[in-house]
């Protein structure tokens, strides 16, 4: 089994290309969804509550008010980081596990890719790019964010440019879906062959 890694940061398209790929027919995973999963467990709320107290309003989790916690303090992020990670590392590797045998290609659309040291795992990096302008517009309408919530997101990713050091493929999600589609197709075909 082939595994491919579909990374880049912030609002550069990552997702966008993930769903192309599953338009061709193809499955791909996504931590995000494992990390939606992980929140609606009491369990997992209880670590969260042990550790970040102050973003519960009586018993229900304030997800702004975690996000701006964890965004304004890199000490609190890491904290979080480690109460995540090893429920997703597991997760992924119980994906890998179940799928080597039924699929050729496996897909992964993660943000934190590099981050999370889960290149080791991939045969092949794609990341999603975009210019600078396109990608703030983007997360801040999607998310309804502001400029300058936008800056604290970016300022704990890796640079772009770091990102796309580490790319066998770096695809521009400012490009239609067409194009992105025959690129995509493009690139299946070569790691198949």
């Amino acid at each position: 089994m082939i595994i491919v890694g579909i990374t880049g940061s912030i609002g550069c398209g990552k997702t966008y290309l993930a769903n192309i790929i599953k338009k061709l027919g193809y499955s791909v995973y996504n931590p995000d969804e494992w990390t939606r999963d992980l929140y609606r467990k009491e369990s997992f709320l209880n670590l969260i509550r042990k550790q970040f107290p102050q973003v519960f309003d009586k018993d229900k989790l304030n997800k702004r008010a975690l996000r701006n916690l964890v965004f304004n303090d890199n000490k609190e992020l890491k904290k979080l980081e480690k109460i995540i990670h090893p429920f997703l590392n597991k997760r992924l590797k119980k994906t890998i596990h179940k799928f080597a045998v039924k699929q050729e290609i496996l897909f992964l659309d993660v943000a934190l890719l590099l981050e999370f040291g889960w290149d080791k795992y991939c045969d092949y990096i794609v990341v999603a790019d975009v210019d600078d302008l396109t990608q703030q517009q983007r997360v801040m309408v999607r998310d309804g964010i502001t400029a300058a919530d936008f800056a604290k997101i970016v300022a704990v990713q890796m640079p772009k440019s770091e990102k796309n050091e580490y790319a066998d493929w770096i695809i521009d999600t400012g490009a239609d879906e067409n194009l992105l589609k025959v690129q995509l197709i493009k690139f299946i075909k070569e790691i198949l062959e």
